[in-house]
């Protein structure tokens, strides 16, 4: 099995997604319901983006 996204309706009949690992655990999920089918895309494609994304370690950040 390689890493998925899965996209479904939850109970309230909102859009969710989530991203499986290769072991089959779910490693994120959405956090929120969608209305639209499209937001929920829109959200997948935000996550896949991401690979993008700077690396900070917040532990050492001064607070």
């Amino acid at each position: 099995m390689t890493m998925r996204f899965e996209m479904y309706r939850d109970s309230a009949g909102e859009w969710r997604w989530r991203l499986r690992a290769r072991n089959g655990e779910v490693i994120a999920d959405s956090g929120e319901g969608y209305k639209r089918r499209e937001d929920c895309e829109h959200g997948i494609e935000l996550v896949r983006q991401s690979a993008e994304a700077k690396f900070v370690d917040m532990t050492t950040q001064i607070a």
